[in-house]
């Protein structure tokens, strides 16, 4: 059903005029938008990477040959299953195996090392593993380091080779630079206690399907976020969350089955799992793929395969916008961009208009909402805004303290209601809780962010009441840094800050307090070493300095925003 929105708000005035405020999304399970889009196009390009092209048939008949395999395996409806690697086809068919297996998604970031990966096997219950090999070997590692009752059974790992041509040449080839990580067959690790299959052995069955049994209501995907305090939280997210906003992104950017789009933003983050990947799924459009970042290959790409969307976060633009070879891309097929995590500079967003008549299109979400619960009108968007709540989104700005609504243009905590926000954290009943209350005889989000509406009822943030850095679109929890370098035999304290960065916006500092029996023994680089070995590459910090205290309140507490507030004059 579709949900209500307060009937006149400031936004409405923007609202594209052909769309309406709320949205009906189909009552069908998420694996339904794959099956149906294969029976609507039978022959059309799903998926695009490097030289191999994968037809929407194709994606199923391997999603349901791994979906029986993972029902051999022993998962059954409910189970959690992690799937981590970059961007790549079998990331987009394993995630549809889990599902059609009627279990739950658990996407890990791949840059996460052995030490944090404990947590995503543990906290989750999860008996089996899906990876590319380069980080195979850190979840074995990761797993054979638990309590023999808390480790994974089986492990399918694939090489990105599996999916193109390693000899491929050509405008659409992997650039030299990724040539180590992306071409290497890497042997399959060990599992203390497990098994360990080959994709192509895991893909090569006649293994009975189970039935279809998850619907609206059963989790499809258990994505984690962290917070202000202690290891990431698991956010539930039932196939009804994922499956309005992947219908109200295609709706809102105006997709169709000829939308092409360029997917560079991680599948294993809430904003190109669902609002790209997903939406994509739905709309029977094409996915050209790409596993990270480069400008050069991004240009070829949006030329070659004549892309007419891409989300991203700015420092992509930007970055694309210097490269050397610019002026040999072809941008004319782009219809619709946009994206989120970071500000679009001024500058840059009126380059895009003026050169190519493209209006930026920023817009705003979290974990908890799916990803988008904000939005600029594509015909209206306002420069460095969050947008308009989103379609069936209800959002308004209270008082953090009384929880009572702000005036307009007050700065308060953005809160936000409707068919996108998640059920609640996984095995976190107090934290749940805490991000809900009622407003209206409504229940809201609380998001953690302070921010203000205007008079149009855009939404601009302006401040945090969660400690969070944002480092190029990725958010790195200080609490979380501070946790894992608590393991370190040298750290007595830590406290993390964020510090200016040219080209990330942000970037990870962390003042640490060296025990009596280290100092003089570990030097700041030392420190950022052992960071780059036990965490991933973007929450280490650039930047280590070493105190011989840290502010503290009567109560004991670090004052981390002592420091932080600090550090510009530092």
């Amino acid at each position: 059903m579709s949900a209500s929105v307060p009937p006149s708000r400031p936004h409405h005035r923007f609202w594209p005029a052909r769309l309406p405020h709320a949205l009906t999304p189909p009552q069908t399970s998420l694996w339904d938008n794959l099956a149906i889009s294969a029976r609507r196009y039978p022959a059309k390009p799903a998926l695009a990477f490097f030289d191999r092209v994968f037809s929407y048939p194709e994606l199923v008949r391997l999603a349901e040959r791994l979906a029986a395999r993972l029902h051999a395996l022993g998962v059954r409806k409910g189970d959690r299953v992690l799937l981590d690697m970059q961007n790549c086809p079998q990331l987009v068919i394993a995630h549809f195996a889990i599902l059609r297996a009627n279990a739950v998604v658990v996407p890990v970031n791949p840059m996460n090392r052995a030490e944090e990966l404990k947590h995503y096997i543990m906290d989750p219950d999860a008996r089996v593993a899906i990876a590319t090999g380069d980080v195979a070997a850190e979840i074995a590692k990761a797993s054979d380091q638990l309590a023999p009752q808390q480790r994974l059974s089986h492990l399918i790992v694939t090489q990105y080779t599996d999916a193109f041509d390693a000899a491929a040449t050509g405008a659409c080839a992997p650039p030299a630079a990724w040539h180590d990580w992306l071409l290497a067959r890497h042997p399959l690790p060990s599992l203390a206690g497990g098994s360990v299959l080959g994709w192509d052995e895991a893909l090569a069955n006649e293994l009975p399907l189970p039935q279809l049994q998850a619907g609206l209501d059963d989790l499809a995907v258990l994505p984690y976020t962290s917070g202000t305090t202690g290891l990431p939280k698991g956010c539930m997210h039932p196939h009804r969350s994922l499956m309005h906003n992947a219908v109200a992104s295609a709706v809102w950017g105006n997709a169709t089955a000829d939308t092409v789009s360029l997917l560079v933003v991680p599948m294993f983050h809430i904003t190109g799992m669902v609002s790209v990947m997903h939406s994509a799924i739905y709309t029977g459009a094409t996915l050209v793929v790409m596993p990270r970042w480069d400008r050069e290959l991004a240009g070829r790409l949006i030329s070659s395969w004549k892309v007419s969307t891409w989300t991203n976060i700015p420092t992509m633009v930007i970055d694309l916008l210097g490269s050397p070879n610019f002026d040999q891309f072809d941008l004319s097929s782009l219809a619709h961009i946009g994206g989120g995590g970071a500000a679009m500079p001024q500058a840059v967003a009126q380059r895009l208009f003026e050169q190519f008549g493209l209006r930026y299109v920023e817009g705003y979400g979290l974990t908890e909402t799916a990803a988008p619960s904000h939005s600029n009108p594509p015909d209206a968007p306002k420069q460095q805004c969050l947008g308009i709540p989103f379609m069936s989104c209800d959002a308004r700005v209270v008082d953090p303290e009384t929880l009572r609504e702000v005036p307009t243009g007050e700065q308060g905590e953005i809160v936000i209601r409707g068919p996108m926000v998640f059920d609640g954290y996984w095995k976190r009943p107090e934290a749940t809780e805490a991000a809900f209350f009622e407003l209206d005889g409504q229940r809201f989000f609380r998001s953690g962010d302070l921010g203000r509406m205007d008079e149009d009822g855009y939404f601009f943030i302006t401040d945090r009441l969660k400690r969070m850095i944002n480092a190029s679109g990725f958010k790195v929890w200080p609490a979380e840094v501070e946790a894992l370098m608590f393991r370190h035999p040298a750290i007595q304290e830590a406290c993390v800050i964020a510090a200016r960065d040219a080209y990330r916006g942000e970037t990870v500092k962390a003042v640490v307090v060296l025990r009596a029996s280290h100092k003089g023994q570990v030097s700041e680089q030392q420190v950022i070493d052992w960071c780059r070995e036990n965490m991933a590459v973007y929450k280490v910090p650039r930047i280590v300095q070493f105190a011989d205290a840290l502010p503290k309140s009567g109560s004991g507490k670090v004052m981390w925003r002592t420091l932080q507030e600090a550090e510009p004059a530092a």
